[in-house]
């Protein structure tokens, strides 16, 4: 019995990836490093990979991850929107992504609160 033509999309997430990059305006933030967690999560057709039961038919989430920490590890941005926007389109340049949503923390960046964070996605045009 086949399944569903739906299920095989796809949903990957990368939970909590935690990387030290300079964030922020204020001169401590310039001038030192601190910690932001990321989460990715993507939507894509795994046709390929559920018929061949093989990674070259599966999209490399490893090969994406490592590309946001080369970008974002050691790096200096002024605004969390702008870190996770470059984040949000490392991951849409894969092609076979088709929806996508990145949400990036800053602990500690308010006094009584455990982190902020922004949120963007993106959906490629059929």
């Amino acid at each position: 019995m086949a399944a569903p033509h739906n299920s095989r999309q796809a949903t990957v997430r990368i939970k909590n990836l935690i990387l030290r990059t300079y964030i922020g305006i204020k001169d401590e933030e310039i001038n030192n490093q601190q910690d932001v967690r990321i989460n990715v999560c993507l939507r894509y057709d795994a046709g390929n990979a559920i018929d061949r039961n093989d990674i070259e038919s599966a999209l490399n989430y490893r090969t994406i991850t490592k590309q946001i920490i080369r970008h974002v590890d050691g790096n200096r941005f002024a605004l969390l929107e702008r870190l996770t926007h470059e984040v949000l389109a490392i991951v849409m340049d894969h092609q076979p992504v088709q929806w996508a949503q990145v949400e990036i923390d800053k602990p500690h960046a308010l006094r009584y609160a455990e982190s902020v964070s922004v949120t963007l996605e993106a959906n490629r045009d059929a």
